[in-house]
């Protein structure tokens, strides 16, 4: 349903060292950057696997909290996301484990970003 999703950052250069750390942990990476003067207004940064679907960029943050979650191929990438996340100065908002009242295979963990948003990593196979 979604082809891709972004939105603005308080401090650009902070949320994509961030992004650049986390993403290869779910099979992921930055693709592509945009400038400010390529568009006339913000840059751009784009992350995904294929194509990049997860953007952001520079200017005001968005009012409120975000909640984003990235599909990991197993519960491993969902620890090394974490991990990942942590060593990058992600606060903690859920460890890596198992969610059942979602469904049984629900396994997932949950970090706030540099702006607060809370990204999740999150796998539903067995393991």
């Amino acid at each position: 349903m979604l082809d891709h999703i972004g939105f603005p950052v308080s401090d650009y250069q902070r949320s994509r060292a961030f992004y650049d750390a986390i993403m290869p942990a779910i099979g992921a990476s930055r693709m592509m950057e945009v400038t400010a003067e390529m568009t006339g207004g913000a840059a751009h940064a784009g992350y995904g696997v294929d194509k990049p679907d997860f953007w952001i960029s520079s200017g005001g943050p968005v009012t409120g909290v975000l909640h984003i979650a990235f599909q990991a191929k197993d519960r491993a990438a969902v620890r090394a996301f974490y991990d990942a996340a942590m060593a990058a100065g992600a606060r903690d908002n859920g460890a890596p484990g198992l969610r059942p009242h979602y469904h049984e295979n629900y396994y997932g963990a949950f970090v706030l970003d540099p702006d607060g948003h809370n990204i999740e990593a999150v796998c539903h196979r067995p393991e």
